[in-house]
């Protein structure tokens, strides 16, 4: 989907098909026919933004496969889809029954990490639309937080430099700009947009900035209004932003709450939890460990990372943190000018929410999507964007 910002520049609102986990191209393919497709329909759009998440098999066959890449191309053409940014934060098993920890590896220190994200900038540069120069990748924030040393810090560091320059390469050959994205996520060498500002800008190159996870950032209680400030005086780059919302719990001390909770708390994916006390923020790794005896002041309010509908917030004594999503959007959008153009809706929780939540099927699937994207249009349009057809 695109807008048209009052400065006359065009903002792209995508989702993101992770929610859709293939590790194949064929696995790709097929998302694009069951579920991409049938979420324009519902929208009524002759063209539907999709955010890809290629692993890193389906992305190798991209990569040597030039025919490969132009059957891709004209499937997204052929069923109204069009890409301009990657989430290239999974390297693979996304789908898998137990994600957790896993998605963090390889990190930055890695070989593999770089050679996949050129591999996926080489990819997008071939799949931009034609009217389109500029292409985004939203990536994991250097590594989790264990195990990463002063050593690894400055291998993670050079990578990022290598990758800048190959980008520049790839402009130089093709003409398309791609830009890669750290995205903050609790738990990581990243966690906030402030501990993103000294790497970047060690790193030195605005082909490297930042993505802003509105779950994220609400997660640890993050001020928006402080956030991008920070990284406006530091002269990080926004380039891109992931719409999501956190699960938030007002009053965890009471019994009912917890209750509420631990239905959120499921064995695949890590959903890392948050308190902010006088004496700054406190955390664990994952839900279930917050709700075990005194891991977490419950003083006050908890936040998780749980990536919940934008649409429909959590019964209640639960909420989620929309309003945050609502701020950040205001700011990136909302002024004279755009702080990023990319914006991707992020829920890729649906088959991990509880399971009387969970969408029965291919078609409630695609109507939660339809849902979110129209509530994200909605915000757009109400900051004085215009719908493009």
């Amino acid at each position: 989907m695109r807008f048209r910002h009052p400065d006359g520049s065009t903002v792209h609102l995508a989702y993101c098909t992770n929610v859709h986990p293939a590790e194949t191209l064929d696995g790709v393919l097929a998302q694009l026919r069951d579920h991409c497709e049938p979420v324009r329909r519902r929208l009524g759009r002759d063209r539907l933004g999709i955010g890809l998440w290629l692993a890193k098999d389906a992305a190798r066959a991209l990569v040597t496969g030039p025919a490969a890449l132009r059957n891709l191309r004209c499937e997204l053409e052929r069923r109204g889809l069009e890409v301009v940014t990657l989430n290239g934060f999974p390297y693979e098993g996304f789908g898998s029954d137990e994600v957790k920890y896993r998605v963090y590896k390889p990190d930055w220190a890695d070989p593999e990490r770089l050679e996949h994200t050129a591999a996926l900038a080489r990819v997008l540069a071939g799949l931009l639309p034609d009217d389109v120069t500029e292409g985004s990748i939203s990536t994991l924030p250097l590594a989790w937080r264990t195990a990463y040393d002063d050593g690894r810090a400055e291998t993670a560091r050079t990578a990022l430099r290598t990758l800048a320059e190959r980008l520049d390469a790839l402009e130089d050959l093709t003409g398309r700009s791609v830009r890669v994205a750290l995205e903050p996520e609790p738990g990581c060498v990243v966690e906030t947009t402030r501990d993103a500002i000294a790497p970047l800008t060690a790193v030195g190159h605005d082909r490297i900035g930042i993505c802003v996870d509105t779950c994220h950032l609400a997660t640890s209680f993050e001020d928006p209004d402080t956030a991008l400030d920070d990284l406006a005086q530091a002269g990080v780059p926004v380039i891109k932003s992931q719409l999501s919302a956190a699960l938030h719990a007002e009053q965890p001390h009471r019994p009912e709450v917890r209750e509420a909770l631990a239905a959120f708390a499921e064995p695949r994916f890590l959903h890392q939890t948050r308190t902010a006390t006088a004496a700054g923020l406190h955390g664990t790794d994952d839900l279930d460990e917050a709700l075990t005896g005194d891991a977490l002041p419950d003083t006050g309010p908890w936040r998780s990372h749980f990536h919940v509908p934008l649409h429909a917030a959590p019964a209640a004594p639960l909420t989620s943190t929309l309003p945050v999503l609502t701020s950040v959007l205001t700011r990136l959008v909302g002024g004279p000018h755009p702080l990023t153009r990319h914006l991707e809706v992020e829920t890729y929780t649906w088959q991990a929410l509880p399971p009387e939540l969970r969408p029965r099927g291919r078609a409630q699937l695609a109507d939660g999507i339809a849902a979110e994207l129209t509530l994200a249009r909605d915000l757009l349009t109400d900051l004085g964007l215009k719908e493009l057809p």
